[in-house]
């Protein structure tokens, strides 16, 4: 069943500043994702968001691939996709069965606990567990199931690309072709599901200069942040997403 939604004019302004913050997470500030997210879905009804976001996810993706094409750790990926794809999949057969309410809180608790555990592992040079495989594991499983459910994996990799203790550029790099190829893989799912249809595609057309825009911006501020500023700025925001997460 395709789901139509057709925003009044104050509602469009909404969903075109979403569109830019979504554009400037990708290219220049992690963590403005998820709220984009939420603004948007102050106008659109819960399934709608869904297939109207990611399209609009993978248009910031793009441009965040391509201007950061140079600025990717390869290995940090390789191990994390079986898992994340693996996420996307069970996030897919859940569909419908666990409600966004019930996951959202518990996505929230996660981020929470990780970020805590990113600050020990950083002051005790002794703990290597960011590089075990089964880190990679259970950051991509849940990672896959919270993008395909909620388009809220955003915190879930900024925790993992945190722990890799990356240059801001290799940080968005990493980040931009994980997202790219993750995106991508969401969207037979939910196209089957009528998430993305020919009447959500014409929105998320009207939106792309707002993508444009943010993407454009968030390239020109990245250049202005050291990293130390950005790490601490990435963490905050995750922080502030997560308690975000955790109230109704």
């Amino acid at each position: 069943m395709e789901t139509i939604y057709h925003p009044a004019p104050p509602e469009f302004l909404l969903l075109l500043l979403s569109s830019f913050m979504i554009g400037v997470s990708k290219t220049g500030v992690p963590g403005l994702a998820l709220f984009a997210i939420s603004l948007s879905a102050m106008v659109l009804p819960a399934r709608a968001s869904t297939g109207i976001i990611l399209v609009l996810l993978i248009c910031g993706d793009i441009f965040a691939v391509i201007y950061y094409r140079r600025n990717v750790i390869w290995k940090h990926l390789l191990r994390l996709f079986p898992y994340a794809f693996t996420g996307i999949f069970i996030g897919y057969l859940l569909m419908g069965k666990i409600r966004d309410e019930q996951l959202r809180p518990l996505i929230g608790i996660i981020i929470l606990i990780m970020l805590g555990l990113n600050f020990l592992w950083k002051k005790k040079s002794d703990i290597d567990l960011p590089h075990k495989w089964y880190f990679a594991a259970i950051l991509g499983l849940i990672a896959g199931i919270t993008t395909m459910m909620a388009n809220a994996a955003g915190p879930i990799m900024i925790i993992y690309l945190l722990a890799m203790n990356l240059e801001k550029k290799e940080f968005i790099g990493t980040g931009a072709w994980y997202f790219f190829f993750g995106n991508l893989f969401k969207v037979p799912f939910s196209t089957k599901l009528g998430l993305i249809n020919p009447y959500s595609l014409k929105l998320n057309l009207i939106l792309l200069p707002g993508i444009i825009c943010g993407a454009t911006a968030g390239i020109l501020l990245l250049r202005k942040i050291p990293t130390k500023v950005f790490n601490i700025v990435v963490e905050v925001l995750t922080v502030v997403a997560a308690i975000k997460l955790l109230i109704p």
